[in-house]
């Protein structure tokens, strides 16, 4: 009876350390514990440290309290233009409320299944509006954040049903379809070409206006600087004949000037060979000549 008492207490003491080992559970500073009993929560909780429940009754659903990457697989979708392009995102989420999110979801595999078709859905539904050069334009890279925060937005709006928060959706890449790659690089490269042309055709524009300026300020400049050579002339001219004027200020010294002009006039005449000079009687070269 001895022995089969203290087998019967054995039990009774294992089954109860069992019991409490069953009943109590521990909590990570990351992560949400939801007690489930028989498939429905009786209890969530974020508080990081020792928990208890109902052994046998009770179990334990822990998920992540931190933001999680889900890299959604390439897919195709169709602009407003009719034009195929591939699109590879990626979403950045995390679970904001657990109770809301195991009634509807219930495990991680299953939110991202669900998250590809919301995000995969606001992609078509958002790239459909769009032509595909307001999609790949490079002239101004920030349009494609209008983009971004449109698709977030709207999926985040969605995501709130099943207790989850998205924090950002991006588009890693947009790859186009090899048949319309080669033609949305002619394209491009035929707007470079006239863009060129355009700024070719401004800057010999604006060469020829500043190569006029010049000419025109030089033809006033030499204009202005002949007009002053010849007022300086002038004035020189009128100072000589003013200084003429009084060196030869009597009939005397007038005469004298008069000889030489003319002996000036003379020396010109001769001036080479077989020169012949005719003078007249009056002349004052003959006179003096003559000795008169």
């Amino acid at each position: 009876m001895k022995k089969k008492a203290a087998i019967f207490s054995g039990v009774i003491i294992l089954l109860i350390i069992v019991c409490l080992a069953l009943s109590v559970y521990t909590v990570e500073e990351n992560e949400y514990a939801c007690t489930i009993r028989f498939s429905k929560i009786i209890n969530t909780t974020d508080s990081a440290g020792l928990h208890f429940k109902l052994p046998f009754l009770d179990s334990v659903k822990v998920f992540p309290k931190a933001i999680m990457l889900y890299d959604i697989k390439p897919s195709e979708v169709l602009t407003a233009d009719k034009q195929n392009m591939t699109v590879d995102s990626y979403v950045l989420w995390k679970i904001e409320n657990p109770r809301l999110f195991f009634q509807t979801l219930g495990s991680l595999p299953v939110a991202e299944q669900r998250l590809d078709a919301l995000t995969y859905n606001a992609l078509k539904n958002t790239m459909g509006t769009l032509a595909q050069r307001d999609i790949i334009n490079e002239e101004d890279g920030s349009g494609r954040n209008v983009i971004y925060d449109k698709i977030t937005e709207n999926v985040a709006n969605l995501a709130k049903n099943y207790g989850i928060e998205v924090v950002d959706i991006k588009v890693k890449r947009f790859d186009l379809p090899e048949a319309n790659e080669q033609a949305v690089y002619a394209r491009m490269i035929s707007e470079r070409k006239q863009m060129a042309e355009k700024y070719s055709a401004d800057g010999q524009y604006e060469a020829s206006i500043i190569r006029n300026n010049v000419d025109k300020q030089v033809n006033i400049i030499i204009s202005n600087a002949k007009a002053q050579a010849a007022a300086l002339i002038a004035e020189g001219e009128q100072e000589y004949m003013k200084r003429l004027a009084e060196a030869y200020n009597s009939p005397d010294k007038q005469a004298f000037y008069e000889f030489i002009l003319a002996l000036d006039a003379l020396k010109a005449s001769l001036n080479g060979s077989d020169k012949t000079v005719i003078l007249g009687p009056d002349s004052p070269i003959a006179q003096a000549l003559l000795n008169n």
